[in-house]
């Protein structure tokens, strides 16, 4: 098992940048591939980014490629989105998500890293908003 927490939210104006960490507690955290997702009020959960093991794959949603950056820290057992350019349609609680056993480089597995599903795992959430 693993246990997520996820920290960086806050309040920023459109154009602004944040970098979300999302701090992982047991063992083998390298062994699983993380997500990030989010959700605004009253909307479904939405994929963000995926990250595989190795930090060598990683899988975007449309909506956020060219802004977002995930990245991942198996020495420190975290995962980062670095997010650039902001809108207010960012605005949302984004969420840490964690899966053993998926296989970015295997096509079906990179499908359903954008699904949320896929993933056994979760952190309780931070916010964020972005003001226009």
């Amino acid at each position: 098992q693993v246990q997520l927490v996820e920290s960086g939210g806050g309040l920023v104006q459109a154009g602004d940048s944040l970098r979300l960490s999302c701090a992982a507690s047991g063992r083998s955290f390298s062994s699983y591939v993380m997500g990030w997702f989010r959700q605004a009020p009253g909307k479904e959960r939405d994929f963000v980014a995926a990250i595989s093991w190795s930090g060598g794959v990683t899988n975007y949603a449309d909506s956020v490629k060219g802004r977002f950056t995930i990245s991942r820290d198996n020495a420190k057992n975290t995962v980062y989105l670095q997010m650039n350019s902001l809108k207010p349609e960012d605005t949302a609680v984004y969420f840490c998500a964690a899966e053993w056993g998926l296989d970015l480089r295997i096509k079906d597995d990179y499908t359903r890293s954008s699904q949320a599903g896929a993933y056994a795992y979760w952190g309780q959430g931070t916010q964020v908003t972005v003001s226009s």
